[in-house]
């Protein structure tokens, strides 16, 4: 795979430019490992075929008595120089929310879509209770990750966030052609993660990305948790 290095890491451009050597591919980023993102390399169009997210486009989910909606927005936000996209998640059960999260995405040249920060609320009986999980790359050491990489191979890691304490998650490719049925429809291929993190050790999920579409199931393997599908999606 291929990620220059001013995207993780030091500006191999820089010593390209003193001894004439080419940039040389590095590896994601894991834990907690600090990167220096260069806001030149990045773009709020964000085409990466596992999760295209073009304004206005809407997935709907079920899990449960659970319903998630997804829904990328036209308009943007500044995370630490990089002009980010704002997608916004809401899920409600039986019709009384529960949460209500803006997630910032941007993706760089080679095409990987970096995880720049959420502020995400909880909420019971209408009111706020919880804004914990919130972060933002650059903010009290928290550090972006990736969400999908440019090039998925099997048995690639790498860390989606970091925010020591709070947000932690991390992945890995399992698979690149799996078929998956959803209320929905069935697609193939769809890309496999294993989804984990060391805040909570016990919990495993299994999420699926159908190509072109995005995200359209995710599995809860262990620690709980259930099934959450693609019922709808819209786009403009």
């Amino acid at each position: 795979m291929r990620i220059r290095g001013l995207v993780v890491g030091a500006l191999v451009a820089l010593v390209a430019g003193c001894g004439g050597e080419e940039d040389t591919p590095r590896a994601l980023p894991q834990g907690s490992e600090p990167v220096r993102l260069d806001p030149a390399d990045f773009g709020t169009e964000i085409d990466n075929p596992w999760w295209p997210m073009r304004a206005g486009s809407k997935w709907t989910y079920r899990e449960g008595s659970q319903q998630v909606v997804v829904t990328v927005l036209d308009r943007t936000r500044d995370v630490n120089g990089i002009e980010a996209r704002v997608v916004h998640d809401v899920v409600t059960e039986d019709g009384e929310l529960v949460e209500d999260t803006y997630d910032w995405y941007a993706q760089d040249d080679d095409g990987n879509i970096w995880y720049l920060g959420e502020d995400t609320k909880e909420f019971e009986n209408g009111k706020v209770v919880s804004t914990e999980g919130s972060w933002e790359h650059g903010v009290d050491g928290a550090q972006a990750g990736i969400l999908l990489p440019a090039e998925p191979k099997v048995g690639l890691t790498y860390r989606q966030e970091y925010y020591e304490g709070e947000a932690e998650d991390a992945a890995e490719v399992l698979s690149l052609d799996e078929r998956v049925q959803v209320p929905f429809g069935m697609f193939q291929p769809c890309l496999q993660t294993k989804d984990t993190t060391p805040l909570e050790p016990d919990v495993l999920e299994h999420k699926f990305y159908a190509k072109g579409m995005g995200p359209v199931l995710a599995v809860a393997v262990s620690g709980g948790g259930g099934r959450e599908e693609l019922v709808a999606f819209t786009q403009p």
